[in-house]
């Protein structure tokens, strides 16, 4: 054999052993990751799938320690899905607790999303509805408590005056902001912020061919809203709001005092009063019209897109009076003078007595 040979079958052995052990060191690594996905499957994984049995709005206040946000998903979620969710984060090295925000968990998240929810700091939005509010400070609280801030930061935005004014209103009159929708933001906004955004809508719903329709009528957008509350108040029956719109802005032209009965209940601040009295005409207060002329100071509750539109696109009619008709079936004799509208009363005050209706 010759030295070439006896080189390349050295070369040969040599390969050999070399491939025989990359194999055995592969194998050992495969075995090895075999045991840790094993590991995984038996310790970790069946804590990961582990889901959440009830839904849970998790909120994390600004400058919360860990444990205020362990004893917040303990309380909601339960102890043992509250630190498996703390355990993953902390693998991930993301404390929640400087994840400030709220996050609903829905009933059925398994842990492992969870976690992801919580440590990416997409809030869920709150989703504030505005619908048929009478009172503003019942309606400052109800909005508050969906939210981060206080009350009195709303308050105060409400009253200033400087920032309302970009909508065309005052403190006075700024129940009008909130039309009656479901408006989303996050928890984490700021009084001012809510309300500019909930004045988004507001402005982009007075568009300039609105304020013109408005202006037709003899009246800014404000006085609209005041107007259109006053009329979701006299009725729910929609064929009428527009009828009784032009009814209340002819008495306005035509200098006499609205008389409006919702106003009444507004000053008394009972709406529940089926039959205003005598006496209660005579309570004094800048909102009733039996006392006041023109409109009252602002909107006696929030009202909607629907019947600010319905009175803007009002068709003209000489009524100047209504009454509840006597059916009660919700609808209203109109009147264009007053001995009409005397003998409609008449009628309707009968029934009245009839059924014993004192209140």
């Amino acid at each position: 054999m010759n030295q070439s040979t006896h080189e390349s079958s050295h070369h040969k052995r040599e390969d050999n052993r070399l491939s025989t052990r990359t194999g055995r060191i592969m194998l050992y690594i495969l075995l090895g990751l075999a045991l840790c996905i094993g590991a995984f499957m038996i310790s970790i994984y069946p804590t990961i799938i582990t889901k959440s049995e009830q839904e849970a709005n998790i909120k994390v206040p600004a400058n919360a320690t860990p444990e205020m946000v362990s004893d917040t998903l303990t309380k909601y979620l339960g102890e043992k899905y509250a630190n498996s969710v703390l355990r993953l984060a902390k693998l991930r090295r993301i404390d929640i607790s400087q994840r400030h925000g709220a996050y609903t968990i829905p009933a059925g998240t398994n842990v492992l999303n969870a976690m992801r929810k919580l440590t990416s700091g997409a809030q869920t939005p709150v989703r504030i509805t505005i619908n048929g509010f009478r009172d503003m400070p019942k309606m400052i609280s109800l909005i508050s408590r969906k939210m981060e801030f206080p009350e009195d930061s709303l308050r105060a935005v409400l009253r200033d005056s400087l920032f309302l004014s970009q909508y065309g209103l005052t403190p006075a009159n700024a129940m009008a902001l909130f039309m009656d929708n479901t408006y989303e933001t996050y928890w984490t906004a700021s009084a001012r912020q809510l309300v500019e955004k909930i004045g988004e809508s507001y402005n982009y719903y007075w568009d300039d061919g609105r304020k013109d329709l408005a202006a037709s009528l003899g009246l800014s957008p404000a006085e609209i809203m005041v107007v259109a509350s006053i009329v979701d108040e006299e009725t729910n029956k929609e064929v009428e709001k527009p009828t009784i719109g032009r009814l209340y802005i002819n008495r306005l032209h035509n200098n006499m005092k609205l008389q409006a009965d919702p106003t009444v209940r507004f000053a008394l601040g009972d709406f529940t009063v089926q039959r205003i009295l005598h006496k209660d005409l005579s309570v004094e207060s800048p909102y009733n019209t039996y006392l006041h002329h023109g409109l009252p100071p602002g909107p006696i509750r929030t009202t909607s897109e629907t019947t600010v539109s319905q009175i803007l696109n009002s068709q003209p009619n000489n009524y100047l009076y209504m009454c509840a008709r006597e059916d009660f079936s919700g609808r209203h004799n109109f009147a264009s003078t007053y001995q009409e509208h005397l003998e409609n009363a008449l009628r309707y005050q009968a029934r009245l007595d009839e059924r014993d209706i004192t209140r």
